[in-house]
């Protein structure tokens, strides 16, 4: 049976207390499903930010998208997501994921890890919110139970098996990073990349008994009449790809609205997304494809 779509909004710009509550409600007036916030130094901190979205609203459901799992011990995380589910009205999805960016952790005085280390941490941080959300001699608890659904992001073989294992939600950022980048800057994946890492995922999620719900984070809307004249500014931006190749990026809406609904129906069918974020900038030109797609 295929999922209904359901749409994100992921807010990353700070606000004061006003303006923060006012695009909460634009959000859900617009028919968000779910408000979500990053976790980057210079960007709102996730779990005051999605209390007081919740005081604004009354419909979405409210995420961290995706919380760095390296800026946070389990135990005090634990805390900090069933104080969040109770003072938001058990409307918490909770989104993990190992942190990539370095100069944060440098910046914070955080150790950064290998790659491996990062995984090794967040597989433990997601056991330990598991025990600590059942456990009798811990509080507080959350409202929902066993504990809020959980999603993890990631693209890697580790992650996936991960995110097979434990998550209720399973999220494609649509990039990766380059080896011989000494950087770390993700970039984007191809279509048919992207295929082979949602197959991966499938391989590792077969003995599930209940599938997750696959989401897929948007990079850019851009409504255009000529999807070939538009892509062409942003090709500097991803230069291992052909022309052809970058507009047929999944990350990438471009076009009518007609023809970013029809390839959000299309990915759907190919990948199996039917939960989509896109980020704080893009709200108001997505508003009209979401439209086009609701209740599909």
């Amino acid at each position: 049976m295929t999922r209904p779509f359901r749409f994100g909004v992921n807010m990353i710009t700070p606000a004061d207390a006003g303006a923060w509550r006012e695009k909460c409600r634009k959000a859900e007036a617009i028919g968000f499903d779910v408000i979500t916030v990053a976790d980057h130094l210079g960007m709102p901190a996730p779990f005051p930010a999605l209390v007081a979205a919740a005081e604004a609203t009354e419909r979405p459901r409210l995420g961290t998208f995706t919380l760095n799992a390296g800026f946070f011990n389990p135990t005090l995380l634990a805390r900090e997501v069933a104080t969040t589910d109770q003072l938001t009205g058990g409307r918490l999805e909770l989104g993990l994921g190992t942190g990539y960016v370095r100069a944060e952790h440098d910046t914070a005085g955080l150790p950064f890890g290998t790659p491996g280390q990062r995984v090794a941490h967040l597989r433990r941080t997601v056991e330990e919110l598991e025990r600590l959300a059942r456990a009798e001699d811990f509080a507080p608890h959350p409202v929902q139970t066993p504990r809020p659904p959980l999603l993890i992001g990631g693209n890697g073989d580790r992650m996936l098996e991960l995110a097979a294992r434990h998550a209720d939600i399973v999220a494609f950022t649509g990039a990766g990073f380059d080896p011989a980048d000494p950087t770390g800057t993700p970039r984007a994946i191809s279509a048919e990349q992207l295929d082979e890492r949602v197959a991966a995922y499938r391989t590792f999620a077969a003995d599930r008994a209940e599938p997750a719900e696959l989401n897929l984070l948007i990079q850019m809307v851009m409504p255009a009449p000529d999807r070939r004249a538009a892509i062409r500014p942003h090709l500097d931006h991803v230069p291992h790809l052909t022309e052809d190749q970058a507009l047929g990026l999944p990350i990438l809406l471009i076009g009518t609205t007609e023809q970013m609904a029809e390839q959000v129906r299309a990915q759907r069918e190919r990948y199996g997304f039917t939960y989509l974020t896109v980020l704080e900038p893009w709200m108001d030109t997505f508003t009209p494809v979401m439209e086009a797609l609701r209740g599909e």
